[in-house]
């Protein structure tokens, strides 16, 4: 006697599956295409390729590069501290982890902008050895790197938490020093986490709009990212240039994720958890 699933069957699941995603994600994002394709080749490269926008791309996929390599070495750390070590007040400090998902963005923007200007706690500090932060593509920087940790710490911690201390002190029994500990037993079973939590925190910094916008001062050619030349498009009616400047991002960060998880992969294969 065959046995009986819980879930529906395999049909009726691949058929909600796909109608799903269709009406979630593949139709609007097919409507941005279509509404691209109402442009002349002309008109498209002058909506897209144009030095304000060209520049408003290098800062946008730069600025988020740099954020997602920042926080996976402080979220593997972070990450690495609240599930090794027990101390006062962990708890709190695991809770303020998940503090940039609950604030919102433009709170978020007002308050690093608020910090970090000229006359702010850290922004004043800074400004005395000629740092400046605010409305600088440093700025940028800042903000994506604050909305994106929790991505990288939540994918790492379940795996350190599984992974346990025994298999460090394995190592350690046989004779290995800590950099050969983390280099041949943490590393490997921790790593496809970090490329994950790294793809995460990337794809959420490319699309970032709230927190930017306060402390970048959008100068053109400067600070201006490419959700801003989007949002300005819309404020001037024109639907068909802001959507094809947004199917050019669509495109290069489908690119770019496609690449990360192609590393991935080939990291995973070299490592020995893909044969």
């Amino acid at each position: 006697m065959a046995k009986k699933s819980s879930l529906p069957g395999f049909n009726l699941s691949l058929g909600y599956t796909i109608f799903y995603l269709s009406l979630i994600v593949l139709i609007p994002l097919s409507a941005v295409f279509f509404k691209t394709f109402t442009l002349s080749w002309d008109e498209f490269v002058q909506a897209v390729a144009s030095p304000r926008v060209v520049a408003s791309y290098k800062l946008t996929f730069g600025a988020s590069l740099i954020a997602a390599s920042i926080n996976v070495v402080f979220g593997v750390l972070t990450a690495w501290v609240l599930t090794r070590y027990e101390f006062f007040g962990k708890k709190i400090v695991d809770a303020f982890v998940d503090f940039p998902f609950a604030l919102p963005t433009a709170v978020a923007g007002i308050s690093l902008s608020a910090i970090y200007a000229k006359n702010g706690w850290i922004g004043s500090l800074l400004d005395q050895i000629g740092i400046a932060v605010a409305y600088t593509p440093l700025g940028v920087v800042v903000a994506l790197t604050f909305i994106g940790l929790p991505f990288v710490v939540r994918t790492v911690q379940p795996v350190l938490e599984d992974l346990g201390a025994e298999v460090e002190e394995a190592g350690a029994s046989l004779g290995a020093n800590r950099w050969q500990v983390f280099y041949k037993i943490i590393l490997p079973a921790i790593w496809p986490a970090v490329i994950t939590g790294f793809a995460l925190a990337f794809a959420r910094a490319v699309g970032e709009y709230g927190s930017v916008i306060f402390i970048a001062g959008n100068m053109p050619m400067v600070s201006e990212i490419t959700p801003l030349i989007i949002i300005t498009k819309l404020e001037q009616y024109d639907y068909a240039g802001a959507t094809a400047v947004a199917a050019v991002m669509l495109v290069i960060s489908f690119i770019l994720l496609f690449a990360i998880n192609g590393f991935q992969w080939w990291s995973n294969r070299r490592l020995g958890h893909v044969k």
